[in-house]
């Protein structure tokens, strides 16, 4: 019997097999639409976002949802964001499934136009970010990368310094000829 503070195992059980796959769900959505769509938020973050104020909507809005079915659904959030993270951190493979690495947009001075494809980010965008970074020549960026969180790095140089290649770690689409 489900009350206003307490529910059944059998509907708890429910919330718990329903959040695992309706987050996951989320995650493999983000990470196919890709980086841009949730720039500054990495696809966990937003799918802990989304999932987070979904559950507190519906327990506060729906009279018929338990506070306890509502405080397992959000603990078994952060249960699972603790492990996914524990995860991401101690295996390089599952890092690697889980993760959006940073992308090569351009290198330099030349815009790589296969790795925008990938990322779904257009020219205009990336030529707004290089005014927004105060570029004045094409031939002055070293690199923008596309980070996992969905914002553009910008390494530019009047000089003709040379970019430190440790700088670049984890960073894909480098052209062949680096």
């Amino acid at each position: 019997m489900e009350t206003w503070t307490f529910a059944s195992a059998s509907i708890l059980a429910k919330v718990l097999i329903s959040l695992l796959v309706i987050f996951s769900i989320i995650i493999l959505i983000t990470r196919i639409s890709g980086l841009r769509t949730f720039a500054k938020m990495s696809s966990f973050d937003f799918a802990s976002t989304i999932a987070i104020g979904s559950i507190l909507a519906t327990v506060v809005m729906n009279t018929n949802q338990s506070l306890l079915k509502g405080a397992i659904a959000l603990g078994g959030i952060i249960l699972f964001q603790t492990f996914f993270s524990f995860v991401v951190r101690k295996s390089k493979t599952m890092n690697k499934i889980l993760t959006n690495a940073p992308m090569m947009l351009m290198y330099e001075g030349k815009i790589l136009y296969e790795n925008l494809n990938k990322t779904n980010v257009g020219e205009d965008d990336l030529i707004a970010k290089l005014r927004e970074s105060n570029a004045l020549q094409l031939s002055e960026v070293r690199a923008v990368i596309l980070e996992s969180t969905g914002d553009m790095s910008v390494l530019h140089s009047s000089d003709k310094s040379t970019l430190d290649m440790k700088i670049l770690q984890g960073v894909e689409g480098i052209p062949e000829y680096v």
